[in-house]
């Protein structure tokens, strides 16, 4: 049974044979390096860097679901490529509002 599982798996089209299994699986790389750079300061960030994760997540995400057959472990890096962006741009960009006090001022 466990053998039929398996043997399943490794010949299904977007299976560990393909090129389709082991590109999201080395993309989970550039997510974890954007985890660990939460650690960084705000000002220490790239504007271009963190926009091309969102948008390459993006667009991924959305190409992943029409393309057949379904790439859903491409589908879940790409989330996370634009998630993890998508927070590092806001972190960048609160940082940069509180530095010029754009932000209204506290009520007394």
């Amino acid at each position: 049974m466990a053998s039929s599982k398996l043997q399943a798996i490794w010949n299904h089209p977007t299976g560990p044979k393909t090129i389709h299994f082991w590109a999201p699986t080395f993309k989970w790389g550039l997510i974890v390096a954007n985890v660990a750079d939460y650690a960084k300061p705000p000002q220490e960030l790239s504007y271009p860097h963190q926009a091309a994760m969102v948008i390459t997540g993006a667009i991924w995400a959305r190409y992943s679901t029409i393309v057949i057959p379904k790439n859903w472990p491409l589908f879940s890096v790409s989330v996370g490529m634009a998630a993890t962006g998508a927070y590092q741009l806001f972190r960048k960009c609160m940082t940069i509002l509180k530095e010029k006090s754009y932000l209204l001022p506290k009520c007394q």
